[in-house]
């Protein structure tokens, strides 16, 4: 795709979408995709030079501990996306932030909006994709959880339960693609037709267990897990 000419946020020279910093003033540059029209537009930019549509309110916020990024080791950046809270690997693109924040994003579309206008069409230094390995939480160092979201999703995001989510560079966008297009409603309802099967058949279960039970003059069945009915207590929290 050939570069096409941009205007630098700090002093308003034009720059081709390709270059990373200003030739004029020198500012450090960032393409990002208009959230209404996905034309680029530099990073600071306050509309879309091709639509004119507001652009995401992007700042970097001071954080004396970061962390580094499970993938590239290098510090993360601490920045608030339109008020959304997010650490991001300035190497390779990947996003980390808190579950609270992620259930957020999850279930407001101007701030799905927001964050994916901030991802760059060129986010990644290595066009490779990464290793599929765990890998340490930025906070407490331990290693994370590897989660196909909503089970169906797709999208194999890291977590920490105690501390948040890492997002390689293209899974937020497919998450979020995942949940627009209705994929969490099609995901319970796949959960919910489990959940009646499993049901269905731990009621056979109980009772091929009573009738064994009535044959052998009331002797109890066990197995190794606590038997049947301790099966059914744990998961339906009978008592």
């Amino acid at each position: 795709m050939q570069p096409e000419a941009l205007n630098c946020p700090n002093c308003g020279a034009a720059v081709a979408s390709d270059h990373t910093r200003c030739e004029f003033c020198k500012s450090r540059l960032k393409t990002v995709a208009c959230p209404s029209c996905l034309r680029l537009m530099f990073l600071g930019n306050k509309f879309c030079g091709h639509c004119g549509e507001r652009a995401a309110n992007v700042e970097t916020v001071a954080n004396d501990n970061p962390g580094d990024c499970p993938r590239c080791k290098r510090q993360l950046e601490s920045l608030a996306i339109d008020d959304i809270p997010v650490r991001e690997c300035t190497r390779c693109g990947g996003f980390w932030t808190n579950i609270a924040t992620f259930e957020t994003i999850c279930a407001d579309k101007e701030k799905q909006s927001a964050v994916l206008s901030f991802i760059s069409t060129h986010p990644a230094e290595s066009a490779s994709s990464p290793p599929i390995n765990y890998v340490p939480c930025p906070d407490c160092k331990e290693l994370m959880n590897r989660s196909n979201f909503a089970r169906s999703s797709g999208a194999i995001i890291d977590l920490c339960k105690q501390h948040g989510v890492w997002f390689d560079s293209d899974e937020l966008p497919k998450i979020i693609e995942f949940i627009d297009t209705g994929g969490i409603a099609r995901a319970r309802e796949k959960e919910k037709i489990a959940l009646q099967d499993e049901r269905g058949r731990l009621r056979d279960e109980q009772r091929k267990l009573a009738m064994m039970e009535r044959r052998s003059g009331g002797a109890r069945f066990e197995d190794n897990d606590g038997g049947i009915r301790g099966v059914i207590s744990a998961l339906f929290d009978l008592k």
